[in-house]
């Protein structure tokens, strides 16, 4: 069976252009965005284009700038951790090396969590993840850089990774982060300024994309946008991925019972995008056989060079990037999930939103422009 690649794997617009956008934005304009005053970027964490157009009525501000053509394509895998990194540095996973939501860390051979597990995996960030930011790149320039978000990702690991060069400030609510960013991009000409809003993404794993929760979520982001922009400030909003949801009846269980676990050292990503990682002594074709025929119709089931040659973590994957990418990388179809029976963890079995395949629900994600943006 073949692989199911979205259609804007090579596409002109994709989330990883959003930060040069920006920076051009800034000198002089570019192509999707005109020069502006300041600029501030929104990520509306979890909120897929699909999604957005199916809770129009719910989202009057964002839904009426939206035109059809209003979207990007995501990056691989459809997870925070490397979908993020590639918006706030203008590089693929293959170059700036956050290539999923676990992963192996080559020298302790022992997976990491690269949302929250940096202090415990012993991972040092400005390592990790060597790509400028594009705060970096915009205070070189001499711009003032600022990056919102919630108290608790003030000094993390991931925030050392991706928001490095940065002023980070912190208000707990989206209305409050929002009215922040209009004022900072307002007083500081020449600013970048980066608003971060977790409340749908939080809502559609607990609750489901179709939920109350997430309606409510969605309404309040709605609400928050929908303050006047001040003159001269381009505002852009877009999404780190999106999501979809997966009812318990269809979660695959890998146990060592049914032989899941034989010739495997580790199993992470997360359940709808698996890294495999193989034992060393392991025939690699006949386990990619045989997890291929185990998982037809259910999963696109790729080795990594197969994966790499690809594209799938984009143009360029570096030496150390390489390795920690799977020998086998899992990608669910349809409305599917795969959870590891031997994970210490498995609080994820009670999410109902998820991503990190190649769905359109998680692939494809709103590109919107408010402001002197949308003018």
């Amino acid at each position: 069976m073949p692989l199911i690649l979205p259609t804007s794997l090579d596409s002109t617009r994709n989330i990883s252009g959003v930060a040069p956008q920006l920076l051009a934005s800034l000198r002089g304009g570019s192509a999707d965005l005109p020069a502006v005053r300041s600029t501030v970027l929104v990520v509306v964490d979890g909120l897929g284009a699909l999604s957005l157009r199916a809770h129009a009525g719910h989202a009057r501000t964002l839904s009426s700038a939206m035109a059809k053509k209003d979207v990007a394509g995501a990056v691989f895998p459809t997870t925070t951790a490397a979908a993020l990194t590639s918006l706030l540095t203008g590089a693929a996973p293959g170059a700036h090396g956050l290539v999923g939501y676990r992963v192996r860390e080559p020298e302790s051979d022992a997976l990491v969590n690269l949302l929250s597990g940096w202090e415990a995996g012993g991972i040092d960030p400005l390592q990790w993840q060597t790509t400028p930011t594009v705060f970096e790149q915009a205070a070189a320039a001499g711009h003032p850089v600022f990056a919102l978000g919630i108290p608790a990702y003030a000094g993390s690991g991931f925030s050392a990774a991706t928001l490095r060069g940065a002023d980070f400030r912190s208000a707990r609510s989206a209305a409050e982060r929002v009215e922040l960013a209009w004022q900072l991009a307002d007083a500081h000409d020449g600013a970048l300024v980066y608003c971060y809003l977790p409340e749908v993404d939080k809502a559609g794993h607990r609750h489901g994309v179709d939920s109350a929760e997430w309606v409510a979520a969605l309404e309040d982001i709605d609400a928050a946008l929908a303050r006047p922009v001040p003159d001269g400030v381009g505002v852009l909003v877009t999404a780190d991925h999106g999501m979809i949801d997966v009812p318990q009846h269809r979660h695959l269980v890998l146990d060592a019972a049914g032989g899941w676990h034989d010739g495997i050292r580790h199993i992470g990503g997360e359940p709808r995008m698996l890294h495999v990682y193989a034992e060393p002594d392991v025939d690699h074709a006949a386990l990619l056989a045989r997890w291929r025929r185990d998982l037809e119709g259910t999963a696109d089931v790729v080795g990594r060079v197969e994966a790499i040659d690809a594209g799938l973590f984009g143009p360029v994957v570096s030496d150390a990037v390489r390795q920690r990418i799977g020998d086998l990388l899992v990608i669910a179809r349809g409305n599917v999930a795969l959870y590891d029976a031997e994970a210490e963890d498995q609080r994820g079995r009670g999410m109902v939103g998820q991503h990190g395949a190649l769905t359109p629900e998680e692939w494809r994600v709103p590109f919107i422009r408010l402001g002197a943006f949308g003018r």
